[in-house]
């Protein structure tokens, strides 16, 4: 039986074109002008794809998606439209959109979409999305034990209770580095369960540790039996300075970008809560100074220290020039303020070689500070020194793969992902 896609458009031009591609390619069509009889035929035939405008006469395109996602957490809807704004584009994706295509429709982008939607869905399904409790994956944890990061001789008991989210949750977006649409479902695991990774549509557990590490070029992907999990350390960011210690996190490919900071995650949290657990939490508390270096004045060092704190000095040419910050993650609520919104940052000279490598194809205007030979080219910066801040997020995301929370002075002198993982790697030691 051929997988059923519903268009959705008040143009009849446009059903007709797209209806006819959509066919010639093997699939079954179903077409309506009206957001409302969309909204009944999606009731009734449960399509497996939806093209719908943003314009439409009785109903609008974004109102029409976000009915379509809470009928549906596993909705696969392809935006379009003929006179759209990229502000437009980017809120239809942050709804959970997979694609959003402008009009003339090319028969090749239609055709990828479609193919690329239809994946997804079925990624989601079988990650245990459901449509019988909209806006929540069923819960599946039970099928497999998931255990925590192996024990450390530096780790202590903080005080406090292990924590988790409240509750299950989707989010979709942009992948940075492989520039295609991806998404992420975040569910609670019991205490003792540590983070971990599900590769999408695969099923590989790869957790979130040091050990996973497989490369360090302008973020940090993790890998194993063959999958890889790229950009992951915004997420962990957050999820360290909130102290969030048990969760599990399936993803196909890439963690989604959002706007290249770590603010979105940090809502997210707030969003479906942070729950205590019965367990004590535990903490690697650092009890000499540990460092790596490289060449000229970059190193990185880490040393004991009632809490966590991170020094970091940045230099480049103009126009960012040379910046430091110093921050000490008192509170979930100072790191929101004063880091989560950095954003990661790239200069042009940089593009053709990272194109090269295959890396940044997801960059986009709104989701990082593209930097030029005299100035920054498509932003506003947060803070005057939102460059140094935002490397300050990677190392506390980074410093998160060692399965619990730090407490340590960090000092880096413009060093990356490469070195915070070296230093991780020394503090593990040899037996590790």
């Amino acid at each position: 039986m051929s997988d059923l896609i519903l268009i959705v458009d008040d143009e009849p031009g446009i059903l007709t074109t797209l209806g006819g591609i959509l066919s010639d390619e093997g699939y079954s069509t179903l077409t309506t002008t009206s957001g409302e009889e969309a909204l009944t035929l999606y009731q009734e035939k449960r399509p497996d794809v939806v093209f719908l405008d943003i314009w439409l006469a009785d109903r609008d395109g974004l109102e029409t998606l976000q009915a379509l996602r809470e009928t549906d957490p596993a909705a696969a809807v392809v935006m379009m439209s003929g006179h759209g704004s990229a502000s437009t584009a980017v809120s239809a994706i942050k709804m959970g959109a997979f694609d959003y295509l402008e009009k003339p429709l090319s028969y090749k982008r239609a055709v990828d979409a479609a193919t690329g939607a239809l994946s997804y869905r079925r990624s989601l399904l079988e990650a245990g999305v459901s449509g019988t409790a909209p806006g929540l994956p069923r819960d599946r944890q039970g099928e497999r034990r998931f255990t925590a990061a192996p024990d450390l001789p530096l780790l202590r008991e903080t005080g406090r209770r292990q924590r988790t989210i409240g509750r299950s949750t989707v989010i979709y977006g942009l992948g940075l580095h492989s520039g295609q649409r991806t998404g992420m479902v975040l569910q609670p695991l019991p205490a003792n369960s540590g983070i971990h990774f599900v590769t999408l549509p695969a099923g590989t557990e790869i957790p979130a540790h040091v050990r996973a590490v497989a490369e360090t070029d302008y973020a940090t992907t993790l890998s194993g039996e063959g999958e890889s999990i790229r950009t992951i350390e915004h997420l962990l960011s957050a999820l360290h300075a909130n102290r969030v210690g048990n969760l599990l996190i399936k993803v196909h490919r890439e963690i989604p970008v959002l706007d290249g900071s770590a603010l979105e995650f940090c809502k997210l949290l707030e969003e479906v809560g942070i729950a205590e657990q019965d367990e004590p939490e535990r903490e690697v508390v650092i009890d000499r100074r540990y460092e790596v270096r490289g060449g000229g004045e970059k190193r990185l060092a880490v040393e004991p220290a009632g809490e966590l704190s991170v020094s970091y000095l940045l230099r480049y040419p103009p126009p960012v020039g040379e910046q430091r910050y110093d921050f000490t993650l008192s509170s979930p609520e100072a790191y929101k303020k004063e880091i989560a919104p950095a954003r990661t940052f790239g200069f042009m000279k940089d593009l053709k070689m990272m194109n090269e490598l295959g890396l940044g194809s997801g960059g986009r205007l709104d989701n990082f500070i593209l930097v030029g030979e005299d100035e920054v080219i498509n932003t506003d910066l947060r803070f005057p020194d939102e460059f140094v801040r935002h490397k300050i997020l990677d190392i506390v995301g980074d410093l998160y793969l060692l399965g619990y929370p730090i407490r340590g002075k960090v000092t880096a002198h413009l060093t990356g992902h490469r070195d915070n993982i070296a230093l991780l790697r020394q503090i593990l030691g040899p037996a590790q």
